[in-house]
């Protein structure tokens, strides 16, 4: 595996953040990010601001070269066409999910139990439930009126799942049992009396901080997020910290990656800048999708059409026919970027012994031989080129043969388009916790092997 760390990429972008900087930006962009549909909202933000167009869906799409953005709820695409792009131009998709696990609001949310206000909940995948107590809470989200407007929502610290006292259940440290609907309500206020119980309104404090009127909602998807920002923390880097805790790495920091790569790529096209492989090599996309917690079965999954149809669209304006497009998608790689498990040193029987992969010792290589991850020969080997042209380590992920892994949108993609996909990812520890970790120099090591991937010269 590549032994070079260094964070200074090899392909276009010299203006690239600085390592630092870069984790600083990761923590910004995941404040910035308390739902889906806000982390969608700002991936179509930032990449406005470097030049890219937001498409409609139900418009006519331009065929001239350029970059391009299209949101599906809490799902974008972002793509670059260059100017010398053809029918069988082939494509090198980053795809990432902007949604995480944790708990969503359901219809009738307030609850009012024993003298307190309460949300009513259900839990949304598979998160550490035990990770949720004892936090400050936002709820946010988006919410549509009756004039079929769409409003983000998120508001500030008003909730928490208390933890029931030791006192009161003396065993609690042999073994914490969380009943997921009677132990996970969050409380955000109390209902000294009768007036105070009818008044109660989670719905309405979310609305209030989106300003709308409570009673102009038709319909709501609001999350629950942890409210505490992300912050370094860690004995080494000279005092720094070489850990960032926070929320939502999983996934949003393949999301970020993938973000700040299309930056430092469309900057560099305006400089007239050209990679390895030449400007007009490839066609760079960032596909970030929603619900691959819950099995990415929806309109804006993974397995939905939201891919399949934004490509033939942009195939379509380059004037490619059926035959041409499969060219082109044969020619092409999906690099599924999920985050993945860093060995644990409490509980290392939980992990492949002779696989361990650490923080700060670069991104993983994904494996599994039953195929809940897509790597293969070629896809190794190809990934082993990308670390060696960013000038970053690698590592392999293999599950312990007792404990099956999970999946990613890796085997989703590959079986709906046919295209040669790989799967990689950022090492973690906490995963599904309301709060994750990971090493701060894998924040460089992830945007750099992107970054290579949208551009380097392949042999594969």
């Amino acid at each position: 595996m590549p032994e070079n760390s260094s964070t200074t990429p090899s392909v276009p972008g010299s203006d690239a953040l600085s390592p630092d900087a870069l984790v600083d930006d990761l923590g910004a962009f995941v404040a910035a990010a308390p739902s889906s549909y806000h982390a969608a909202a700002e991936v179509a933000r930032r990449l406005t601001a470097a030049g890219f167009t937001q498409l409609g869906e139900h418009q006519d799409w331009p065929t001239a070269p350029g970059r391009y953005l299209v949101v599906r709820d809490g799902a974008v695409i972002a793509w670059m066409v260059p100017e010398a792009a053809t029918p069988t131009t082939p494509l090198r998709i980053l795809g990432a999910h902007t949604d995480s696990p944790g708990f969503k609001l359901k219809p009738k949310s307030t609850v009012i139990s024993h003298g307190w206000v309460q949300a009513g909940t259900e839990v949304y995948g598979g998160p550490l439930l035990n990770s949720w107590l004892d936090r400050e809470l936002v709820l946010a989200g988006r919410l549509v009126t009756r004039d079929g407007a769409a409003h983000l929502a998120a508001t500030g610290p008003v909730a928490r799942i208390p933890q029931l006292a030791i006192h009161l259940d003396r065993q609690v440290n042999d073994g914490l049992t969380l009943d997921k609907q009677a132990h996970t309500g969050p409380v955000l206020s109390v209902a000294a009396d009768a007036e105070a119980a009818a008044s109660a309104d989670v719905l309405g404090v979310v609305a209030e901080s989106a300003g709308v009127d409570p009673g102009q909602v038709d319909g709501y998807d609001v999350v629950v997020a942890d409210a505490q920002a992300p912050a370094r923390f860690g004995a080494g880097r000279d005092g720094r910290g070489e850990f960032l805790a926070s929320g939502r790495l999983d996934n949003l920091s393949s999301v970020h990656a993938g973000v700040v790569a299309l930056e430092q790529a469309a900057a560099a096209a305006e400089r007239g800048e050209q990679g390895p492989g030449g400007q007009s090599a490839t066609i760079p996309m960032l596909a970030a999708f929603d619900h691959e917690e819950l099995g990415s079965a929806s309109r804006s999954g993974a397995a939905g059409p939201f891919l399949e149809e934004v490509l033939a669209r942009i195939q379509e304006g380059l004037g490619a026919t059926a035959g041409q497009r499969a060219q082109a998608l044969a020619a092409s790689w999906h690099l599924s970027s999920d985050a993945g498990h860093a060995v644990h040193p409490n509980y290392p029987g939980h992990h492949d012994p002779a696989n361990r992969p650490l923080p700060n010792g670069g991104p993983l290589l994904k494996i599994n031989a039953n195929q809940r991850y897509t790597t293969d020969a070629p896809g190794a080997a190809m990934w082993a080129q990308v670390c060696r042209a960013a000038g970053v380590p690698t590592q392999e992920f293999v599950s312990h043969n007792a404990i099956p892994c999970g999946s990613t949108i890796g085997p989703i993609t590959a079986t709906r388009l046919g295209i040669r996909t790989v799967d990689v990812g950022m090492p973690l520890l906490s995963m599904h916790s309301a709060r994750e970790m990971c090493g701060v120099d894998d924040v460089a090591h992830l945007r750099d092997a992107v970054a290579a991937f949208f551009t380097a010269e392949l042999t594969v």
